[in-house]
Order: structure tokens, then C-alpha cells, then sequence
């Protein structure tokens, strides 16, 4: 029986939904809409297509996003004063650096910069460190975040399930890992050169992929009924956009499974607008 297709389109719309509807009472509530503010250096091709998708979106749902487009040659001092503005100017909720920065940039320096309390990209060793301790009050990566949201609306049963995790990038895979811990999974964490990795997912309830080799995972490592969360982004032969698991063959054995693209893609900018509004609400119940 083929795999349920987890649309991520349509779960992000709802996503987006909830938060202008979130939007709209905090302004109504402090006479102003949550802020998003992302820092672009350079112009990288894919970055500022994202970047100016996510301050679209942001407009959309009635927050008011921003772009801090910096030029390729911007001193570490001056993106460092620039992201100090931000954490200064009350009317921000959100600061995202685009990553990746240009090389003569230290990208440590720059995320460590950012105020935790603003860090919707979760960043920051105080939200990384939350969320490895288990503690509540931290901002969490919106792409794992949106994975977690994939999985609760298929009905997922995570307690007592068992998951790897493949892919240990800061970004995703580690907060992956952490975020499925918190709801009882019994997690590993793999790379793409784990010894007899096939066997390692045969075990698994819930594949989370994020390796960045296109198909690295094949239809017969995939448990019967599992859920397959595809979170790579690749290029095949013929330079047709693929994940890392072999989406035809796997969708065969699973339960549940996401499509590349219109599975996690959608998620992560949908999840990034809801952290920020959350951002947003904790800011000023803390005055």
C-alpha cells in the first residue's frame, strides 16, 4: 500500500493561517505588528530569492518584514553594528542572518550577536542550549520545527517510537534529533558514511533525511508503515530537484512520506513566521 503524501503546501498554508490570525490580535493588543528582520550580505542567487520570500511572506500574514540587503565587502564590525541595531530597536521581534555568509565573515560571531530573545533561527548557543537540556522557553529552528509539525498532523505516534535522524547539521539534523527526544522517540543520529546505515533505518518508525546526497536513501531501507521526513534538497543528473530518499520507491513501504519539493520546503518559512510571532508574544510578556 503506497505511502500517505504529506502535503506540505497545503500544512503551510494552514500554518500561515493561524499566525495572521495571531498577528492580528498582538497588533490589536500593542498597536504594532511582530517584526521580522533578516540580514542578507552579498548576493548570493539562492539567498536572495529566500530572503525575499521570506519577507514577502512575513507582509502576508501582517507582520512587518525587512531586508537588510548588505554588500558583499561588509566589515565583521559592520554587520556586527548593524545586527546590534536591531537588537536595540524595540519594534524587532525576529533577526535572522542569511546564511551562508561570505567567507571573510565569521558566521559564529554573527548568530552568537544576535539577542537570544530575537533568535528565530534558533541559533544561538542560549536556544541551542534549551533545547538540548530540555527546557522550556527557547526558539527552536524553523526546519525541524516544521517537521514536527508534519509529523503531529499525520498523527505520528512519537513516544516509544524509534527514529533516525540522518544528518547532523546544526540547522536541522541536531535539533531534529533533540525536538523528537522531547516527545519520547528513542533517536539516533547518523551521516552519510554510518557504518551499515540501511540496517539503521530498516529500524526505524520515523526517517528524518537531511544528508544532502540525492537518493542516499533507498526504498528497502524504509520499515514497513514508517513516516519518511525528506528534508534534502538536491540535483539529479538531469538537474530535476530531488531529495535525499528515493521518493518512489520508498512511498512503496511507507506509511507517511514527504515529496521534494512540496513537503519540508513549504514548512521551514511557514515555521519561521510562527516562532517569530512566538518571539514576539514572550517579549512582552516578559515587561
Amino acid at each position: 500500500m503506497a505511502a500517505k503524501i504529506l502535503d506540505g503546501k497545503a500544512i503551510a498554508q494552514k500554518v500561515r493561517d493561524e499566525v495572521r490570525e495571531g498577528v492580528a490580535r498582538f497588533a490589536a493588543a500593542h498597536g504594532r505588528p511582530p517584526g521580522l528582520d533578516v540580514v542578507l550580505v552579498g548576493e548570493d542567487p539562492a539567498s536572495v530569492s529566500y530572503t525575499r520570500s521570506k519577507e514577502r511572506m512575513s507582509n502576508e500574514v501582517g507582520m512587518r518584514g525587512r531586508l537588510h540587503a548588505l554588500p558583499a565587502d561588509t566589515t565583521e564590525a559592520e554587520l556586527l553594528a548593524r545586527i546590534a541595531e536591531l537588537n536595540a530597536d524595540d519594534t524587532v521581534d525576529g533577526i535572522l542572518v542569511q546564511l551562508p555568509l561570505p567567507r571573510h565573515l565569521r558566521e559564529h560571531a554573527a548568530l552568537d550577536a544576535v539577542d537570544p530573545a530575537k533568535d528565530v533561527d534558533g541559533l544561538h548557543p542560549m536556544n541551542a542550549g534549551l533545547l538540548a537540556l530540555g527546557r522550556p522557553g527557547g526558539l527552536a529552528p524553523a526546519t525541524p520545527a516544521g517537521c514536527m509539525r508534519l509529523l503531529a498532523e499525520a498523527g505520528v505516534q512519537l513516544a516509544g517510537a524509534r527514529a533516525v535522524v540522518v544528518g547532523p547539521s546544526d540547522l536541522v539534523g541536531r535539533p531534529m534529533a533533540l525536538l523528537l527526544l522531547a516527545q519520547g522517540a528513542t533517536v539516533a543520529i547518523a551521516h552519510a558514511d554510518t557504518r551499515d546505515l540501511p540496517a539503521l533505518c530498516r529500524e526505524a518508525d520515523v526517517v528524518v533525511a537531511d544528508v544532502g546526497k540525492a537518493k542516499l536513501i533507498r526504498g528497502d531501507w524504509i520499515k514497513e508503515g514508517a513516516a519518511v521526513i525528506d528534508a534534502g534538497t538536491n540535483r539529479d543528473d538531469a538537474g530535476k530537484l530531488v531529495g535525499d530518499v528515493d521518493f518512489e520507491a520508498a512511498r512503496e513501504r511507507a506509511g507517511w512520506i514527504t515529496p521534494v519539493p512540496g513537503g519540508v520546503g513549504p514548512m521551514t518559512i511557514a515555521s519561521l513566521l510562527e516562532t517569530t510571532l512566538r518571539a514576539a508574544e514572550a517579549r512582552v510578556a516578559k515587561r
